[in-house]
């Protein structure tokens, strides 16, 4: 344990210095927060309250990069030790308590002691604290000559903080301006039905409501007054019924159903512009998980299959089914049989998701092997809208089917053998089953033992169509072909021995590789065949050798060639009659007329205003000719808010503002016209590109000299 009143001297360095390290990081977290608070209160009308948690911010970056303020006594004593030569390496023997040092040590520790308290003063430790200081003073001087410039805040439309901070996570909203005629005012949402919703009460004019939402005004006023009307998209009008004599309290009622906007008419004195937004009703979705949009269940597999789906809506779910169609037989003679299934869940119209299963027992259903159902789930929620799902297919395959020989005899199927020989593993493997009770078990076992045998020679020979080896490690034919001694160092002779020339252009297109993908989805079935037939489970690659059977059968369908016969007539020759006669009479040039029609441009007006808002901007005046076109931008960029109200309203309002403004243009404000302009360039549309000359790359003029010395040397000769 170090003695305190033992090492006086170097306690003192180090808390001096802690002091030191410590002053100068907040010094220069002050610094830092007192430029950066200044100048995000110029660009964005930052309040200066953000100055605290900025600071605390600050100070736990600064004070956890910078460890210098977490200095030791042993730190101290070993710079001490770098530092001044005369304490030979031992300023650590002041820290350690005397009877715990050997003689030559406490001899040593003594003559330290006597030298600790004479070391000068160190000016290294000083120098971050002066930095500290004079990056203070910089920010002060830099936040004292903005404040005597009297400059003020960037009125930005985009603040970042405010749209961080705003309440409830959205960018903050413009407060609305009131009619000073209105003394107070509220509004009732009463949602419709289908929605769950209670009546809601807002005390603003913006409206966001359901669709089919019935919304009640009532504005109470400061004085008489003789009319008052609401106008909607400028077209239509909604008196407001007195309730009092005075003529002071207002009301009426509306369904919304539309988006757009609105404006209070108080005795001819109009409002702001309101919007109004409509939240759709949007139909149910539905997602199937499982199973796949086709599905094949080959023999020995369940005849089950587990349908998984997910629901959802915007306000809830009335009724969801599965509407399931049977379809069996062939040509002629197929049949459709319709049914409803029901989900085991209760649909109570509230709840806006599902998670929903679904055995389909295909036995239960009536289904046999070749049959197929077809289905799909449509859902309906509490507003009635409906939707339905894609149809999904699950078939059973149809062994009868596949053992058929229709079509092998056709002179097409490059392929007959191989095919039979599946067919005949698998005629063989159910022979075999059949007779298991009534033969020994050893030759139960040899008979699969030789299926599966039987199996792999037909994998190996569809195998070669892939390029794959030969499992018996070569033929024994060519196993001598090294031996000759005139071979000797022939490298082509010992690579054809030893390597596969794989990437031969033929072999490489022998097979398109949707082909290579079935035959290999082939091989893999007849790998599992084999695997059970030689482990004597026959009964289990009976499914995987049926599998492999129709993809064979599927394959050998998709080689076949059909050619339609056709018939050609050929018009009459007349040789006598045209031949060498030279009467060129009939032969014209051929006359194209067509009529071009000069279409009107429907966008030209918001064309044309652009350049007249640009005009505007420079202070120029306009005619009565471009007064009408900004009109009539005004009425097309109105019926578009009328759409989209929270995108266009804005620039409804600035544009009403320019055309009470425009016989003195010096007096618009510049934000109004920018405001506009975008709208109007949102509402064009994109401009086609023409078809241009590609830039030649520089050559520095090398291919025109070129051209030109070849011409000049042909005209030479």
């Amino acid at each position: 344990m170090v003695e305190e009143n033992e090492k006086p001297v170097i306690v003192n360095w180090q808390k001096k210095w802690k002091r030191i390290n410590i002053l100068s990081l907040v010094l220069l977290v002050l610094a830092a927060v007192l430029f950066l608070s200044t100048i995000f209160h110029l660009l964005f009308s930052l309040s200066f309250w953000w100055v605290l948690p900025m600071i605390l911010v600050f100070a736990a970056i600064v004070f956890a990069t910078d460890q210098s303020w977490k200095i030791t006594v042993l730190e101290v004593a070993r710079f001490f030790n770098q530092r001044f030569p005369e304490l030979e390496e031992s300023a650590e023997l002041s820290l350690k308590p005397t009877n715990s040092l050997n003689l030559l040590e406490q001899l040593q520790k003594q003559k330290v002691e006597n030298i600790l308290p004479q070391l000068p003063q160190l000016k290294p430790f000083y120098k971050k604290l002066q930095l500290a200081v004079l990056m203070l003073a910089a920010a002060l001087a830099f936040v004292f000559l903005l404040w005597k410039s009297n400059l003020k805040p960037i009125q930005t439309k985009f603040n970042p903080i405010k749209e961080v901070f705003s309440p409830n996570g959205k960018p903050a909203v413009k407060p609305e301006v009131i009619l000073p005629e209105i003394d107070h005012f509220s509004l009732k949402i009463s949602p419709p039905g289908y929605t769950g919703k209670s009546t809601r009460e807002q005390k603003k004019f913006s409206i966001d409501a359901e669709d089919g939402a019935i919304v009640n005004w009532e504005i109470s006023t400061n004085k008489a007054v003789k009319s008052l009307t609401l106008i909607f998209n400028d077209r239509e009008k909604l008196s407001l019924s007195a309730v009092n004599q005075d003529y002071t309290e207002w009301k009426t009622a509306k369904m919304i159903s539309k988006p757009g906007f609105y404006q209070v008419d108080l005795d001819g004195k109009l409002s702001e512009l309101y919007q109004v937004e409509v939240i759709k009703d949007l139909p149910p979705v539905i997602r199937i998980l499982s199973p796949k949009p086709s599905t094949v269940i080959d023999f020995g597999e369940p005849q089950k299959t587990m349908l998984k789906t997910a629901l959802s809506d915007d306000y809830g779910i009335r009724e969801a089914y599965i509407n399931a169609t049977i379809a069996s037989g062939s040509g002629e003679a197929v049949k459709f049989k319709e049914q409803k299934l029901r989900f085991d869940a209760s649909f109570s119209g509230r709840q806006t998701q599902y998670q929903l299963y679904k055995q389909l027992d295909l036995k239960a259903l009536g289904m046999q092997p070749g049959d197929e159902l077809y289905f799909y789930i449509k859902a309906t929620d509490n507003r009635n809208q409906e939707t339905r799902s894609e149809v999904y297919i699950i078939s059973i395959a149809d062994t009868a089917k596949l053992m058929q020989l229709d079509g092998m005899v056709n002179s097409l199927d490059i392929k007959p053998e191989l095919f039979r020989s599946e067919r005949q593993i698998i005629i063989e493997t159910e022979q075999l089953l059949r007779e298991k009770d009534t033969i020994k078990a050893e030759n139960f076992k040899k008979r699969s033992q030789d299926l599966g045998f039987d199996q792999k020679l037909l994998r190996l020979r569809y195998g070669k169509f892939l390029g794959e080896e030969n499992e018996s490690g070569g033929d024994p034919e060519d196993a001598n072909t090294l031996d000759n001694p005139a071979d000797f160092s022939n490298a082509n002779k010992i690579f054809d021995a030893y390597t596969d020339k794989h990437d031969n252009a033929e072999d490489a297109s022998f097979l398109e590789p949707e082909t290579k993908n079935q035959l290999k989805a082939t091989l893999n079935e007849m790998w599992s065949a084999e695997l059970r037939l030689r482990t004597y489970k026959p009964r289990e690659a009976l499914s995987f050798a049926y599998k492999a059977l129709r993809l064979l059968k599927d394959l050998q369908q998709k080689s076949r060639a059909y050619v339609a016969k056709t018939s050609a007539k050929t018009a009459p020759l007349k040789p006598a009659e045209k031949r060498l006669t030279g009467d060129l009479t009939k032969i014209i040039a051929p006359i194209t007329q067509q009529d071009f029609k000069k279409q009107n441009d429907p966008d030209l007006s918001l064309r044309q205003t652009a350049n007249l808002l640009n005009q505007l901007k420079n202070g120029a005046g306009l005619g009565e000719a471009s007064l009408q076109v900004l009109r009539q931008s005004n009425l097309k960029i109105s019926e578009k808010a009328a759409a989209q109200p929270s995108v266009y309203l804005p620039a409804v309002a600035s544009f009403r503002k320019i055309l009470a403004q425009v016989n003195q243009p010096k007096n618009i404000d510049r934000q109004d016209i920018s405001t506009v302009e975008k709208a109007v360039w949102k509402m064009l549309p994109a401009v086609a590109k023409l078809p241009q000359r590609a830039e030649n790359t520089p050559d520095l003029g090398l291919s025109d000299a070129y051209f030109q010395n070849l011409t000049h040397t042909n005209r030479s000769k």
